[in-house]
């Protein structure tokens, strides 16, 4: 059994590799996330201060510095770009699918392991996360495993019979606090905060059965306390309180409070995880009706309860959150797929039957990917006679943007048809294994030629003619500033170099006023949107010298 795990986790890992690293460089990073990290990343390379994070040579507390440490590796290793930004969490998604494989090994058999990692890595969002340069699937990797660690610290304290725990509960206790404190390095306290609501809501479920007494959960803590003191404690020592009362005060802020402009209806993160972790949702969804368990050991149905109650811990507490972004709910995806996997599993030994409202959910949802897919080239061939139905101009001179459409584009949307003909008609023929081959691996790749085929023709339109200015100047002594909208992609592409004028390290909206209207000793160069450039008529000394596709730039020289 053991040389099978082996053996299959070494597959598994190429796999992974030859999906989630290739094209990894396609294509320019995306404001505002992907670039913002990745600039984060060259000013620490700049700066040579990998304790403190800056953005625009500016301290930026809004994250911990692990994420970027492993982008730091990255870029040392292969340069500053696109790649090296999105590396750590393609080989993050391989480590994840590793590690899921063999968790399900351990709770079942071989097969369990296979279906859970087959229904993670072919599902849309999943499998998409592992190929951006967002700090999240980091992130979800470590609170994850934190908290299976801490599962596993009970089984073992309450000696849970027919799973074999080789380590001491007090190592797997240990281990635990210490995959916490790196989830909060990542990301921030809410690495804790998810774990502490889970333990939470066992508790209750366990009517206030103390099932962790209070030393050992202080010990958890302190464990992960002890993590994050090597950036808390050293920065705390170095340079005082400051910078984390304010990176503190920023997470309080972005619970209680719509970020960046970040809203959604109640239902956002429901719709996000049904459409986005599409198909393991639709095999989820039975997971919470009734279910045949007879045979199960005790550790397997504990462990489903843990899952259902962390996927519903993150699912409300990022309903609660007054910021709705996509992936705030994607620590959903390992519960998620965990569940699906095991009513797929069920339906193999026949204990549960894929009924109408599970085809037609599969059917829903695919022919919506198909629709859009299909759509696209179809409308980014007739783009210019779609501009008369917007009202806003920059949607209108994005349209303008030269990006060639083929037709072959729908070949994607083709696939995903098929794939859904052809695992259904194995679904109904009883046979599984071609099927689920069929429906999640095939998912993948439509997932795969969707960003070959889009990618880059959605960047066209959406970013591509700013990030061509920015790169235009990266050698020329210059200012560059925006108006009217925010971008760290003036940063990145320009390879911006820190400035040494306590005017911009003191006040933004100042720095921006002086390079409009103050004594300058360089060019200076103002980027806006071409609904705000009336904005910028005040200003007489500003020559045109940029506009393509909604980008407009104006150029101030000095006297």
């Amino acid at each position: 059994m053991q040389n099978q795990q082996t053996k299959y986790s070494l597959y598994i890992a190429l796999i992974g590799s030859l999906f989630f690293i290739p094209f990894l460089g396609g294509v320019h990073l995306f404001d505002w996330d992907e670039i913002n990290f990745a600039e984060i990343t060259r000013e620490m390379m700049i700066n040579k201060q990998y304790f403190r994070v800056y953005v625009n040579f500016l301290p930026f507390w809004e994250k911990p510095p692990f994420f970027f440490w492993m982008q730091l590796l990255a870029m040392k290793a292969f340069g500053v770009g696109e790649f090296a930004a999105r590396l750590p969490n393609a080989l993050y998604g391989v480590a994840t699918l590793v590690l899921i494989y063999n968790i399900g090994c351990k709770l079942y058999n071989h097969r369990f392991g296979l279906i859970w990692t087959l229904a993670y890595f072919g599902s849309v969002l999943p499998f998409l996360y592992f190929k951006s340069g967002i700090i999240d699937p980091i992130f979800n990797f470590f609170i994850f495993l934190g908290i299976y660690l801490f599962i596993l610290f009970y089984w073992k304290k309450d000696q849970f019979e027919g799973i074999e725990l080789k380590k001491s509960k007090w190592t797997y206790l240990i281990l635990a606090g210490i995959a916490i404190g790196i989830g909060i390095l990542t990301k921030g306290q809410v690495a804790y905060l998810i774990s502490i609501l889970t333990m939470f809501v066992y508790w209750v479920y366990q009517r206030f059965r103390f099932y962790v007494n209070v030393p050992q959960f202080l010990l958890f803590t302190i464990a992960a306390a002890a993590v994050t003191f090597t950036w808390y404690g050293l920065e705390y020592l170095q340079n005082g309180p400051w910078f984390i009362q304010e990176f503190n005060k920023y997470q309080y802020r972005l619970f209680s409070t719509p970020d960046a402009g970040h809203k959604g209806f109640p239902g956002y993160h429901f719709a996000v995880l049904l459409v986005g972790c599409f198909p393991a949702s639709i095999f989820a969804i039975r997971s919470f009706f009734k279910l045949n368990t007879e045979g199960e050991h005790p550790y397997q149905k504990d462990f489903r309860l843990w899952m259902k109650f962390l996927f519903w811990v993150v699912l409300i507490l990022f309903t609660i959150v007054k910021s709705k972004i996509v992936h705030y709910s994607s620590m959903c995806y390992f519960p998620l797929t965990y569940l699906a996997a095991f009513v797929i599993y069920k339906m193999i030994a026949g204990d549960i039957k894929l009924n109408n409202w599970m085809r037609g959910g599969l059917i829903g949802i695919a022919s919506l990917y198909i629709l859009v897919v299909v759509a696209m080239p179809i409308i980014g061939q007739n783009a210019s006679q779609l501009a008369p139905l917007f009202d806003d101009p920059f949607a209108v001179a994005n349209l303008e943007a030269e990006v060639k459409w083929t037709g072959l584009e729908i070949i994607p949307g083709l696939l995903l048809l098929a794939i859904l003909i052809f695992s259904i008609r194995n679904f109904n023929r009883q046979n599984w294994n071609r099927g689920l081959a069929i429906l999640f691996g095939g998912t993948a790749i439509f997932v795969m030629l969707t960003l070959i085929f889009f990618i880059k023709r959605i960047e066209g339109y959406s970013q591509r003619a700013a990030i061509e200015f920015f790169e235009s100047k990266k050698e020329e002594d210059c200012y560059v500033v925006s108006h009217g909208y925010k971008t760290y992609a003036s940063l990145f592409y320009g390879k911006k170099q820190p400035i040494q004028k306590e005017i911009e390290m003191n006040d933004k909206e100042a720095w921006k006023q002086w390079c409009l209207t103050g004594d300058i000793d360089k060019e200076v160069y103002v980027i806006t949107k071409i609904h705000r450039v009336p904005e910028l008529d005040p200003y007489q000394d500003l020559t045109e010298v940029y506009n393509k596709n909604g980008f407009v730039v104006f150029k101030r020289s000095p006297d």
